[in-house]
């Protein structure tokens, strides 16, 4: 049975020899963009391959058009999975070392291009060093194969709709940014602060524990249940900064067996290149 949401690290750890299962590193920093490649090279999973969020995860920007890391043409990102040796028959393993926050984006790429057979490696870096795994350094490649795209046309959302929706009482908006940044209180990377008005706040940080590995699905159940009421999961739209956080609510959403939400993938960074978009500030 393949795995489609999460994996622990012991289970991982039973298939490091199999051809069929392709690990990819995506640790990422904001800050320093090209600190994951550079812990990458020093100490990863056996196997794993490394994923740039700008240069593989993320299409072009057009500055006062897109967010941050809109999403790359299918045909492109098609390319970057087969040189990594994925294809329908592939099991893939993502993880970082940020809580699944930046790994769960390509968790939701690879379903939103209709490969479901794809898990975020519980606590991630962190789990598998505690476990006591064996690491390597330096890069590693795999063997290409050919991936065949199968795009959910729904998978995301674009601004327009996005313009509809939040005042559509039969589908629910979650952010999944710091309830500081929510508020307006702050904002450490988008020129503007607050957040679209309609949505509900719903920050990633509270999808895990104090180790990072997620709650239990029964509590992350009731969680989204209260957040999303009786909304289903189809008709939740996740955004955050930049498209990459939000993956972490709807990894959550599906593991707690809500369904599968959809993406905005421009977020609040493409939402904000407009001055004529509402923002809103402060609490629900």
């Amino acid at each position: 049975m393949p795995f489609t949401t999460l994996i622990t690290a012991p289970e991982l750890g039973l298939h490091m020899d199999d051809p069929d299962w392709a690990i990819i590193d995506c640790r990422f920093s904001l800050d320093d963009k090209k600190r994951g490649f550079r812990d990458y090279m020093a100490s990863h999973i056996p196997g794993a391959v490394y994923a740039h969020m700008d240069g593989d995860l993320s299409g072009e920007i057009i500055p006062g058009k897109t967010g941050r890391h809109p999403l790359p043409e299918i045909p492109v990102f098609a390319d970057v999975l087969s040189g990594w040796g994925i294809d329908a028959g592939t099991q893939v393993v993502v993880y970082d070392d940020a809580t699944g926050s930046m790994a769960a984006r390509l968790w939701w790429m690879l379903n939103w291009l209709g490969h479901p057979n794809a898990a975020l490696l519980d606590g991630g870096w962190m789990s598998w060093r505690r476990s006591g795994m064996s690491t390597r350094t330096g890069r590693e490649f795999r063997a290409p194969k050919r991936f065949e795209p199968r795009e959910i046309p729904d998978a995301y959302v674009r601004v327009e709709q996005v313009q509809e929706y939040r005042n559509n009482p039969f589908y629910v908006i979650l952010d999944a940014r710091s309830a500081p940044r929510f508020r307006g209180e702050v904002e450490p990377i988008d020129p503007v602060a607050g957040h679209i008005p309609g949505a509900v706040s719903a920050p990633n940080e509270d999808n895990v524990n104090p180790d990072g590995t997620f709650l239990p699905a029964e509590v992350l159940h009731r969680r989204f249940e209260k957040l999303v009421k009786s909304v289903p999961a189809e008709r939740v739209i996740c955004y955050c900064g930049s498209g990459i956080a939000a993956a972490h609510n709807l990894l959550a959403i599906a593991y707690s067996g809500l369904g599968m939400g959809r993406l905005y993938a421009g977020s609040w960074s493409e939402w904000i290149t407009d001055p004529a978009r509402p923002i809103a500030t402060g609490t629900q």
